[in-house]
């Protein structure tokens, strides 16, 4: 007996090392093309580096995130545009990703369905996934002007507005156009990863339900939901790592709004525009601590069990 734990264990060691042994290319490539200018910039951020003199920076310690000179505030962390723009890559990702995820779950179902020509739809459904969201965006900021977009043209001739409405540069809309084209783009993504989940669930539960009499909505509420969960979290973390790096949209559709400005095209602002080094490698190591944490909530979250409760 003894022998045989030593072994597996001797066994459970060498998978182990091969494992480790396989991976190591892979991580050599992460630690030159990732870790090295993460690490780089967390300490530009701790620098006054300026593109216009960037060999002659010097350490400012965390003057950047926050300092106090003649009894006034400074640094990103007292600095309202930025908080500006964490609210609104705040409320873009949780409102996209809700409506992404509902909208993702319908399709996802219709799909997963028996109907004919079911494979010509799921292609088809793929497509505004497919396009590049640079020319999606400027597609939708053409269809969305004020002055010759289709979208004012089809909302005019049925009479549902008197004159044409500046979707993107309407502080009331603009917000509300990028989530909507964003829910267009994505809501595919999020349907296929949904749909995977949807397949890998026996259907020896749902044949046991139909004879049980089991109605539609207690199945899904009952089987489907519980079942998907672990495809769902995948789908909303994914998703939601996305949406909060959200940069491309927002900037072609409204280019450096206030109104609309999230962290990355903040901290794009600060290093292209401003050429200031420093804050924007401090507002792009928040963006990452942001990131970080909110990964690290849903995944605890999703690790909670919901299905313990007997079922009435």
């Amino acid at each position: 007996m003894v022998a045989i734990d030593a072994r597996g264990s001797r066994l459970k060691r060498e998978r182990v090392r091969t494992a480790w042994l396989f991976l190591s290319p892979m991580l050599l490539v992460l630690a030159v093309v990732a870790a090295w200018p993460l690490l780089r910039t967390i300490w530009f951020g701790f620098t006054d580096a300026n593109l216009s003199a960037l060999g002659q920076w010097r350490f400012i310690g965390l003057d950047n995130y926050l300092a106090r000179y003649d009894n006034e505030w400074f640094g990103l962390l007292a600095d309202p545009h930025w908080w500006n723009a964490v609210t609104n890559t705040l409320w873009f990702t949780f409102v996209s990703v809700a409506l992404e995820t509902v909208f993702g779950m319908i399709v996802a179902l219709v799909l997963h369905t028996p109907f004919s020509g079911r494979g010509l739809v799921r292609a088809a459904v793929l497509i505004p996934w497919a396009i590049p969201t640079i020319v999606s965006a400027k597609m939708w900021s053409w269809m969305l002007n004020d002055q010759f977009g289709v979208i004012n043209a089809m909302l005019l001739a049925v009479g549902l507005v008197d004159a044409p409405v500046a979707w993107t540069a309407d502080p009331a809309t603009a917000m509300w156009a990028v989530v909507a084209v964003d829910v267009w783009k994505t809501t595919p993504f999020m349907a296929l990863l949904l749909l995977a989940g949807l397949q890998m669930i026996p259907r020896d539960c749902y044949e046991a339900a139909r004879i049980d009499g089991v109605g539609p909505l207690r199945v899904f509420l009952k089987i489907t939901l519980p079942l998907l969960r672990p495809a769902l979290i995948v789908a909303v973390v994914f998703r939601g790592l996305d949406a909060l790096r959200v940069f491309d949209l927002i900037y072609v559709i409204t280019s450096n709004s206030r109104t609309t400005m999230s962290m990355s095209v903040y901290a794009r602002q600060q290093l292209v525009d401003f050429q200031e080094v420093g804050i924007g490698s401090a507002a792009s190591t928040l963006l990452f601590l942001v990131i970080a944490l909110l990964t690290i909530v849903v995944l605890t979250a999703g690790r909670v069990d919901l299905t313990s409760r007997p079922v009435r």
